[in-house]
């Protein structure tokens, strides 16, 4: 198995999380999840992979969720689950697989934690921060 991320290249945090999966020397599976989208039976596998809900999955920021009324609690997990198929952009991301787990790398380090290879050396974000290979900040 390889290490797959479900990737937005617009989003920083996302870039970020790719860029650490190849300093790590792993090429992931990139799937760029707003073209093509998980299917709903892989995306009910996800969220039960990374212990959340789909309400915890939901994206509020830059996406349809407040004209959808999505804060509202009257919803439920399916019907939020047919909200993400219509609107994948609702889907937070980077989630990223690997052999070792699933997880939403917000931010962008947690993907360490899943890593074959999490031995990274320092890694530069885009925002000039500096991590090491446990995700903490350096210097």
């Amino acid at each position: 198995m390889t290490v797959t991320i479900y990737h937005n290249p617009d989003c920083g945090t996302s870039r970020n999380t790719l860029a650490i999966i190849r300093q790590s020397g792993e090429e992931p599976e990139v799937i760029e999840y707003l073209k093509t989208p998980p299917s709903r039976e892989r995306l009910v596998e996800l969220i039960a992979a990374m212990g959340m809900t789909p309400r915890e999955l939901l994206r509020e920021k830059g996406t349809p969720y407040a004209e959808l009324g999505l804060a509202d609690p009257k919803w439920s997990d399916e019907q939020i689950l047919d909200f993400m198929q219509a609107h994948p952009i609702l889907i937070n991301r980077p989630i990223v697989v690997s052999p070792l787990g699933v997880v939403l790398a917000r931010p962008s380090e947690k993907v360490l934690d899943i890593l074959p290879n999490p031995d990274i050396g320092a890694f530069t974000k885009e925002d000039g921060e500096v991590i090491d290979a446990s995700g903490k900040r350096v210097g």
